[in-house]
């Protein structure tokens, strides 16, 4: 019988893989896609939101416990557990050495990314790089990896793991962490999470911009089988991303960054919610959530060439037109309501020093919705259009968990079962988001995951040889 069984493929599960490891535990490590396409939504990610005091290699300034806190809860307004949030948020000061000792490397971000060089750090090579150093870490280790193995369902003895089940076969450990992700590849799910608007399902043009493993299986099955849950279902990390991006795994070379440089528009060329109302890396996952509520799930991202240079470009080149009408005619807007919203935004802008890099003075007047920051009139072509649908990363429903990440059955801590990742980010948090912060969350809890599985296991083992 293994030690510790770890459920998923992600940074969670591959951080609590190697804690658990290092620990002296056995460990096998079930990933339910193929090796291909292994790593989860961690294979799309490129930072870590990491708090510290004082410079540190690529973190310039500091970016002290009380900041992070106050970003964390200002999006997610209050929907979040402080003790947890705060244990995650100092975790963060002090898992990169651990990091680069299991083949991660860093680097200073990338020109165009956002008001992140003080908050973040950036991953060489991406997630894929991350994941790929993480997987040849364990291998070393000595931990077992199966691949094209979901886990359909678990034994369970009371709140004690027994067994985890991939159709008929049994998988016995004496403890196990599960780290398998949310739902947010099961369309049905979501359908039935975020409803119907005006006739029309929210969730039915939702792009996946991660892996299409993530059916929640076990989460359900977890739920059903008395596990405490925590969180809305119909909330997530939904950010706007382009209309042509794959249906799945499109990953951030598909988000649009340049809301807060223009406007935003719905198929009736009419603006719904404020573009500049704070710095983009926490806004951007709002933006998701917002299209999804306009009819027919899409929008449009409005820029002039003042903005080219200004943020990062996307995989896809916006649509281009030397006039607004043009523009209007080429995206399938109705040409004389675009052109009266873009002249009415111009009209309200009251342009003071655009500076994009802090809460300039730049706003609209008499305008609804307004827009706080960064305002400048819509008016040197050429112009361009990004078409933008819904693209969810992953959901918020998940299993609530204490400070030793157990899994809970009415209020009471399981012995041997843990959680962390994405099946338990609901509890940091409620709603909204800030860049980089889910990585933190995983790869907080996927430690403390690990470490308490092997704990459990050997305490389990050391039982066992008592009552011999």
């Amino acid at each position: 019988m293994v030690d510790v069984l770890v459920i998923g493929g992600g940074n969670a599960a591959l951080c609590a893989a190697l804690m658990a490891r290092e620990a002296g535990a056995s460990v096998l490590l079930l990933e339910a896609a193929p090796r291909e396409w292994r790593g989860g939504n961690s294979q799309h990610t490129r930072n870590l939101r990491c708090m510290h005091d004082a410079p540190q290699d690529v973190l310039i300034d500091a970016y002290p416990e009380e900041e992070y806190w106050q970003d964390l809860l200002k999006v997610t307004g209050g929907l979040t557990n402080e003790t947890l949030a705060r244990l995650a948020i100092r975790e963060s000061s002090t898992c990169r050495d651990w990091m680069r000792r299991h083949g991660v490397h860093f680097q200073p971000p990338l020109s165009g990314a956002l008001h992140v060089a003080r908050t973040n750090a950036f991953f060489m090579g991406g997630g894929k790089a991350l994941v790929n150093a993480y997987f040849r870490s364990a291998e070393a280790l000595g931990v077992q990896i199966r691949y094209n193995a979901p886990v359909d369902a678990i034994e369970l003895d009371g709140e004690r793991f027994v067994a985890a089940r991939i159709g008929s076969e049994r998988i016995e450990a004496r403890s196990c962490v599960l780290a398998a992700g949310g739902f947010e590849s099961n369309r049905e799910w979501l359908r039935e999470a975020w409803g119907q608007v005006n006739g029309e399902w929210v969730a039915e043009n939702f792009l996946i911009r991660g892996t299409r493993f993530n059916m929640g299986v076990l989460l359900k099955f977890m739920i059903e089988a008395g596990a405490d849950s925590i969180g809305d279902p119909a909330q997530s990390h939904c950010v706007a991303i382009d209309a042509r991006a794959p249906l799945y795994d499109g990953g951030i070379c598909t988000r649009v960054d340049c809301v807060s440089l223009g406007i935003v528009v719905n198929r009736h060329a009419e603006r719904f919610y404020d573009e500049g109302e704070d710095f983009w890396p926490k806004r951007y996952a709002i933006w998701g959530r917002l299209v999804a509520y306009q009819p027919g799930q899409i929008g449009y991202s409005i820029i002039d060439s003042k903005a080219i240079g200004r943020f990062m470009p996307p995989v896809f080149p916006g649509t281009r037109a030397g006039a607004l009408g043009e523009l209007a005619r080429a995206v399938g807007l109705d040409e004389a309501a675009f052109v009266r919203a873009v002249e009415a935004y111009n009209a309200a802008c009251r342009v003071g020093t655009f500076n994009h890099a802090v809460l300039d003075d730049c706003h609209t007047e008499g305008l609804t919705p307004p827009k706080t920051h960064w305002a400048q009139p819509i008016d040197k072509p050429p112009f361009y259009a990004f078409a933008l649908r819904p693209g969810i990363t992953f959901t918020y429903l998940g299993l609530k968990v204490n400070e030793q990440a157990a899994v809970h059955f009415g209020g009471k801590p399981s012995p041997n079962l843990y959680v962390a990742g994405e099946m338990m980010a609901g509890n940091v948090l409620g709603k909204g988001y800030t860049a980089g912060v889910g990585m933190a969350i995983g790869t907080a809890f996927g430690r403390i995951a690990g470490t308490q599985a092997a704990k459990a296991a050997f305490e389990s083992k050391e039982g066992r040889h008592a009552v011999a």
